[in-house]
């Protein structure tokens, strides 16, 4: 029986599995086994962090599906924290490998901020069809795929029942799209729910969803410096961004990380 050594971690609500790169070839199998929340560890995703010669760290994110993705706002965030926190590698500023590209993060106690690499493939007002209605989509990739949606009455909307229909569209084939839904608070806040690609299901919060909302969010309605994201967990994320008409710059994501715990995992 092989022990694999893991630290679970939360940011803002989204929970991860942290382990250092060894623990086999087969990441997927082992992604799915310790994120079951039954069965296993339990949490959103696997961050597996391995050397690198372009960054401080490589961090890989498996799903709780199995599936890898590009990057993870929040597992981002997790990273940079767990870095913090290691003895003999303790930095409060320090770069991260993503398969979307090198993240900038800065550290102070439990406080994160991430760079995130520059947005892409930006689409707005895409007709979907979902089921009896036409839904009005913004689309950007801030790492990951978004769809971002507009709503009024946030916490009565079904999501499991409308985001599917959107995640899974033909316009957004091959990958598919993460989806969130938002709803405006003022003229710099709003609240935000978001059905996650890989996890298939709600999550109380999500890093890339809260940017790729923030900055749907500035086009349409003129904010700008920092937006506030109320998240399902409760907890305010904070993006900042330059803007210069459809073009964003210098994006970051703030919000807390913490260590939840620490143990063995029997394999």
């Amino acid at each position: 029986m092989k022990r694999i050594k893991f630290t679970k971690m939360v940011a803002s609500g989204n929970d991860f599995v942290v382990v250092d790169s060894g623990i086999g070839r087969d990441l997927t199998r082992a992604a799915r086994a310790m994120c079951d929340r039954k069965f296993g560890i339990g949490s959103d995703g696997l961050l597996v962090l391995e050397k690198s010669k372009a960054a401080d760290i490589r961090m890989r994110i498996f799903n709780a599906d199995g599936s890898e993705a590009e990057m993870c706002g929040n597992g981002a965030r997790c990273t940079a924290l767990y870095i913090s926190r290691t003895p003999h590698a303790a930095r409060r500023t320090l770069k991260i490998e993503t398969k979307a590209g090198i993240i900038e993060a800065m550290v102070c106690g439990d406080n994160v901020k991430i760079k995130l690499t520059a947005p892409k493939d930006l689409k707005q007002d895409i007709l979907i069809r979902a089921g009896l209605r036409n839904i009005k989509v913004n689309f950007i990739d801030t790492g990951v795929p978004h769809a971002v949606i507009f709503a009024e009455g946030l916490d009565k909307i079904n999501l499991k029942e409308i985001a599917p229909l959107v995640r899974f569209n033909k316009k957004f084939a091959p990958k598919g799209t993460n989806v969130d839904i938002i709803e405006v608070l003022n003229n710099d806040s709003f609240k935000i729910r978001t059905y996650e690609r890989g996890v298939e299901d709600e999550t109380l919060a999500c890093g890339t969803g809260s940017v790729a909302s923030a900055l749907i969010f500035a086009l349409k309605t003129g904010s700008v410096g920092k937006i506030n994201v109320h998240t399902k967990s409760g907890e305010v994320l904070k993006v900042y961004f330059d803007r210069k008409i459809n073009k964003f710059s210098n994006v970051w994501l703030e919000g807390r990380a913490r260590i939840v715990y620490k143990g063995e995992y029997y394999v």
